[in-house]
């Protein structure tokens, strides 16, 4: 089901043209500009895929191309992942049955040659992080060359309908969908080169120059080279172990704002969350933005881990928050039903008698992000774990920049923290690039020094403390 009305978003202006898709010979009304698996979500098609061992039901989960979940035959071509390939019309969809080969009369596309590009910045996703590099780099006098895989830019902002905290010169009081708006208004109009729809696969030392190897909507292959590189990757869903995980309508939070807050599809009827800290009660405040109900938000900590005003907005608006309690599985027929919660002793086990049984259709998990380091790893940046930063991260220095030179990092996949920080840090590592290339005036160093100072002060808090420390484990210091 699609939503129509909604406070703060008008998703009669977001839709494009109508158009028709066939799934199963079924045909389907989807528009352009939006996934294929959003579009069958809309139609109330859940199951995606089977699993190859076990021929389980499989369902979109992290909707941002970082997962299997999704993956479907799309026009005879298996392993299609559905949740960023957009619809087109007349397109034929199937499910997927494991691993299924291409079809025998399939006629592979000629090779031909990568396009090359050439700049001085090669920056690696669109998000809060890489726009803001971007724009830095490019306000310097740097060729700026950005690409990411998603069909349009912002990241994690485009799903954000609340308003931002901080100073007004961090988007203070502006809502994420805004800030998104601005910052690829920014880039265009300081001439940043933008490539939608394109896979980084590879990051390699090509004579002394940065070559980054990348594929446009899973066909055409490109080479850019530059002098630097701005690695902003985000982060990726993490997963929790209960019964029937994988059962289409279990859901990271972020494929829930997907689908709500970007393409204004209903996400279910009745949802569950799991995970009380501020994306799991921001989730819950946007579900009732959109006339979701939400059963309960159920947290195995012992305090609610989001800030007081979110946590303070959602009780007033009835949703109960149960701390010390885990979610024991999910029930239903080829997709969610039911999930059943309990409360938890201090050895973190179930309490029985306890437990509670919930009529739902959606289980959303907000159990925290990792960060996406699979390219710096690659690369061979020196890497390390730090649990307060989400798990694996790069190593770098105060100005972003990893053990390989010129290689930086910004955002979530430096370490999980707020769009706030990963714009911060994007312009530390955008103006450090200019400056290694050669690009930036000495008087760049001051605003790099202003930039650390915001992200100090932004830290200072008492949710900041356990970023500091695994910062501690991160930082170069010498």
């Amino acid at each position: 089901m699609r939503l129509e009305e909604h406070p703060v978003i008008d998703f009669s202006k977001r839709r494009g043209k109508k158009v028709t898709i066939y799934f199963e010979g079924k045909p389907i009304e989807a528009y352009e500009g939006e996934p294929i698996a959003e579009a069958l979500h809309a139609a109330g098609i859940r199951v995606l895929n089977y699993s190859t061992e076990k021929q389980r039901p499989r369902g979109l989960f992290c909707a941002i191309g970082k997962c299997s979940s999704c993956l479907m035959v799309v026009n005879g071509i298996p392993n299609t992942r559905t949740c960023i390939t957009l619809v087109e019309d007349g397109m034929k969809i199937e499910r997927q049955r494991g691993s299924q080969p291409l079809p025998r009369d399939y006629k592979a596309p000629k090779w031909k040659d990568a396009e090359k590009h050439y700049g001085d910045i090669i920056i690696i996703g669109g998000g809060p992080a890489g726009l803001m590099a971007g724009i830095k780099a490019a306000e310097k006098g740097a060729k700026v060359i950005l690409m990411d895989e998603e069909p349009i830019l912002g990241g994690q902002l485009v799903k954000q309908t609340h308003k931002f905290f901080g100073k007004r010169e961090q988007f203070a009081g502006v809502r994420g969908i805004k800030i998104a708006e601005i910052l690829a208004e920014e880039a265009k109009k300081n001439g940043v080169e933008i490539h939608l729809e394109t896979s980084a696969v590879g990051i390699f030392d090509n004579n002394g120059e940065k070559l980054v190897v990348a594929i446009e909507k899973n066909k055409k292959l490109h080479e850019f080279h530059g002098k630097a590189i701005v690695v902003a990757t985000g982060a990726m869903e993490k997963m929790i172990p209960f019964e029937n995980n994988d059962l289409p309508g279990v859901y990271g939070a972020g494929a829930i704002q997907t689908l709500m807050n970007t393409y204004g599809i209903e996400p279910g009827k009745r949802v569950l969350i799991v995970g009380a800290g501020n994306v799991g009660v921001i989730l819950a405040y946007q579900l009732k933005q959109a006339g979701v109900d939400v059963v309960a938000i159920v947290e195995a900590m012992p305090k609610i881990g989001a800030y007081f005003v979110h946590a303070a907005k959602v009780r007033r608006l009835g949703i109960p928050i149960y701390t010390r309690h885990t979610i024991l599985r999910a029930e239903g027929n080829e997709k969610v039903e039911r999930a059943v919660v309990a409360q938890i002793d201090e050895h973190w086990q179930p309490i029985p008698g306890t437990e509670k049984v919930y009529d739902v259709d959606v289980i959303a998990l907000s159990v925290g992000l990792r960060p996406s380091i699979e390219l710096l790893h690659q690369a061979g940046a020196q890497i390390t774990y730090a649990r307060e930063l989400g798990g694996y991260v790069v190593r770098h220095d105060d100005r972003m920049e990893t053990t390989v030179r010129g290689l930086f990092v910004a955002g979530d996949s430096s370490g999980i923290e707020e769009a706030t920080t990963a714009m911060l840090e994007g312009k530390i590592a955008g103006l450090s690039a200019a400056l290694l290339v050669g690009k930036a005036p000495v008087e760049a160093y001051e605003e790099i020094k202003k930039a650390q100072k915001d992200l100090e002060e932004f830290r200072s808090g008492p949710f900041g403390k356990h970023i500091l420390d695994g910062l501690k484990k991160v930082m170069i210091n010498d």
